[in-house]
């Protein structure tokens, strides 16, 4: 059993790394930052998440770092999105909400899982999955100057928790189930964004637009 949640992990975190990295790198393009830039927009976003992750449940910061396969996996990825052609990676409007789907997923439960085995609270469960799924993202989108995807209308980080709940709760007991769970989340991320469900918003309410006078 030990054995199969080690290889959900690592499913998982390359999976995450990859689309994180993907989602920075094209954000960065997007911003026109140089290669550099391009590159650490990749990492900020691919790790980000982890490096949350091991602060909420008590470990080094610097075990990021230990994970050779997945920079190498990020940095072939970003270097992937700067040789492709613009047009190959941008031609749908969405590109950058998928990627960010796919990286809230697999990081979501991967952190819960984290959390979970490391014997957390269901508290400190749910928040590693918020805090890994989102945490990538929320870097990216700061450092391109971007409004964060978690503080727009669609359902975002709700998601995360509900990853981060159903391993807290131990509903999620063998790996044919986490990987159910990781498909769950994308989806409904996915669904979220195309049919705009959104939570209650606040403020006062939004004043129609002037008619243009005749």
């Amino acid at each position: 059993m030990e054995e199969e949640w080690v290889i959900v992990w690592s499913v998982l975190n390359v999976i995450g790394t990859i689309a994180f990295a993907l989602s920075g790198a094209i954000v960065a393009t997007e911003e026109r930052y140089d290669w550099l830039g391009v590159y650490v927009l990749g990492f900020v976003a691919a790790f980000g998440g982890g490096m949350i992750r091991n602060l909420i449940v008590g470990l080094p910061v610097a075990q990021i770092w230990h994970q050779p396969v997945l920079f190498v996996t990020a940095a072939l990825t970003i270097t992937a999105v700067l040789v492709l052609p613009y047009g190959c990676l941008h031609r749908f409007r969405r590109i950058v909400t998928f990627f960010d789907a796919i990286g809230l997923a697999a990081f979501a439960v991967e952190g819960a899982m984290f959390a979970y085995k490391a014997h957390s609270t269901f508290v400190t469960t749910v928040v590693a999955a918020l805090m890994t799924g989102i945490g990538g993202g929320l870097i990216r989108d700061l450092l391109a100057s971007r409004k964060p995807l978690v503080f727009q209308t669609e359902i975002y980080a709700i998601w995360a928790l509900l990853a981060g709940a159903a391993v807290g709760l131990g509903l999620v007991r063998q790996a044919w189930e986490e990987y159910v769970l990781f498909v769950l989340v994308a989806l409904l991320r996915m669904l979220s964004v195309r049919w705009n469900w959104h939570l209650p918003r606040t403020g006062p309410p939004q004043e129609p637009p002037a008619r243009a006078s005749a």
